[in-house]
């Protein structure tokens, strides 16, 4: 009698306990699929906001760098408007900085003219002065158009007067230059007038 009370409580037990083992195993299947719709939500949720976050944080960055470039490209343009105005009011400096010890001889040469009589000092004193600016312009990029025994070019000479009866070897050909030429940096900037042989 008492084994089998024995038996019924060992039974007893191995029941519970297997009812027991079964009621944690279903708590832990229950609360894993809990947990698992909670992540399947959490998941449909982030993939809802996802795509929408990162196109408004994209759009925010887009922003900022337009700001950036429309700030950079503003101040470029002040800045380029500023040289600009710069070189319209000061760019004949150099010219002028070439120019200024020709104008400083000449007045030594009129100084100078008052206290002479020859001539020949005078005309001296003009020829240096002369090839002196004309060495200036050089240096600025001016340079005079040559015309002597020049075939007539429609680029560099303006003909004034044609001139008949020179013979066929100066048909075509500048004879006589009446008013010089010049060329800036090879850009003509002033026509030479000229005698055309006919």
């Amino acid at each position: 009698m008492e084994e089998e009370k024995i038996n019924t409580e060992e039974t007893e037990n191995i029941e519970n306990a297997e009812q027991e083992t079964t009621a944690t195993s279903e708590a832990e299947a229950e609360a894993e699929a809990a947990t698992n719709a909670d992540a399947e939500t959490a998941a449909e949720t982030e993939e809802e906001k996802d795509p929408l976050e990162a196109a408004q944080e994209e759009i925010e960055q887009l922003k900022t760098q337009i700001l950036y470039k429309t700030a950079e490209f503003d101040n470029y343009r002040k800045r380029t408007l500023k040289e600009k105005a710069e070189l319209i009011l000061n760019g004949g400096e150099k010219a002028v900085s070439a120019i200024l010890p020709v104008i400083d001889d000449m007045e030594r040469a009129i100084e100078n003219g008052a206290k002479t009589d020859d001539p020949e000092v005078l005309r001296e004193g003009m020829d240096l002065i002369f090839h002196k600016f004309m060495k200036a312009l050089e240096g600025l990029g001016v340079k005079k158009i040559e015309t002597e025994g020049a075939d007539f070019n429609t680029d560099l000479h303006e003909a004034v007067a044609m001139v008949p009866g020179m013979g066929d070897d100066k048909k075509g050909k500048v004879i006589d230059c009446l008013q010089a030429g010049y060329q800036l940096n090879d850009k003509v900037i002033r026509h030479a007038k000229v005698a055309v042989g006919q």
